[in-house]
């Protein structure tokens, strides 16, 4: 998949369409879709919302992405998304920010790969006077005016919880996280290590291993992990990617009895917990997570206070309730 999405607006709703602070400017570099000629609305009336997330590989982020042009259309705003094709390339998206930010969106959200990397970007954006909202990771920045997410470290805390519960409180667990610089990524690797302390005395945590998302990577992580550690339990992947890749690491050792939990719930990690092969996982609800941050940027052009955190929710899901109506509503597919 590219990594940029064109916008596309629906028919405004009457008094929804959101105000617009300025005229949008080099609409011609980003491909965005506008509303046809002869609807009565100009260039000038269109409320743009440029967000740059992560990646693009991962089913999460075409989640998110459905959710926030769902609200865009419904609000009869320009909606651009775009994030770079795989999540360890900083520079792909920090290039893409500053892009967008060139282009003078009346607002913008981020999904930061790297939040130090992202500070210049943020910082002309703030200059400017476009209004920022985080998404998915918060930045180590006051400029952002709210933060649309998981609450990452209490979801990785309840994944802990139930591998406790799996390995009966006792036993080596391994932990493959998707990298140590973003926000989301910190917070699950230290509230998974947090429920171990509280729900697990008996449990030891070997040291955390770094499969920066990527299936491949996680997987040869999850394989050594499990030869040189014989007496291991159960493994730990707290992103799509990283849980995919430790499934397979596992698969390739030969070990049958290691319970295996993750993070989302994409495609294939529902299919490998419907089989058996993974215990279970936490899911997001990227759905509502694109939706409350298109949302929020709204209220925030039209002058409403909006709220500094903004949890979108999470569950657990295994076999006993992934036919679930919660639990549906929030998968991936």
């Amino acid at each position: 998949m590219t990594g940029s999405e064109d916008g596309t607006v629906g028919g405004s709703r009457a008094g929804r369409r959101a105000p617009s602070r300025r005229a949008l400017l080099a609409l011609g570099g980003v491909g965005l879709l506008l509303p046809a000629a002869g609807c009565g609305r100009s260039r000038e009336d269109v409320t743009h919302i440029a967000l740059v997330s992560k990646g693009f590989q991962h089913q999460f982020w075409q989640a998110v992405r459905r959710g926030a042009r769902a609200e865009a259309d419904e609000n009869g705003v320009v909606l651009t998304f775009e994030g770079p094709p795989a999540e360890t390339d900083v520079e792909a998206q920090i290039t893409m920010l500053q892009n967008a930010v060139t282009r003078n969106p009346d607002a913008l959200g981020l999904a930061a790969l790297d939040s130090r990397a992202a500070a210049l970007a943020l910082d002309e954006a703030h200059s400017k006077g476009i209004p920022v909202i985080a998404f998915d990771s918060g930045v180590d920045s006051d400029i952002p005016l709210a933060t649309v997410a998981t609450d990452n470290a209490a979801a990785a805390k309840e994944a802990a919880k139930h591998m406790c519960e799996l390995i009966d409180g006792k036993g080596q667990v391994g932990i493959v996280a998707h990298d140590q610089v973003s926000l989301s990524g910190t917070d699950r690797r230290d509230g998974f290590l947090a429920g171990l302390e509280d729900y697990g005395p008996g449990v030891e945590a070997l040291e955390v291993q770094y499969g920066e998302g990527d299936q491949a990577k996680s997987a040869d992580i999850a394989r050594s992990m499990v030869t040189a550690h014989p007496d291991l339990k159960g493994l730990f992947g707290t992103n799509e990617g990283s849980a995919i890749g430790v499934l397979k690491g596992v698969e390739e050792s030969g070990r049958t009895d290691l319970a295996v939990i993750g993070f989302d719930s994409g495609r294939a990690q529902v299919e490998a917990i419907r089989s058996g092969e993974m215990a279970g996982a936490v899911t997001q609800d990227p759905m509502q997570m694109g939706r409350l941050t298109v949302r929020t940027a709204i209220e925030a052009l039209a002058g409403k206070k909006v709220e500094k955190m903004i949890d979108t929710g999470f569950l657990w899901y295994d076999a006993d309730n992934i036919d679930s109506g919660d639990v549906q509503r929030a998968v991936y597919l």
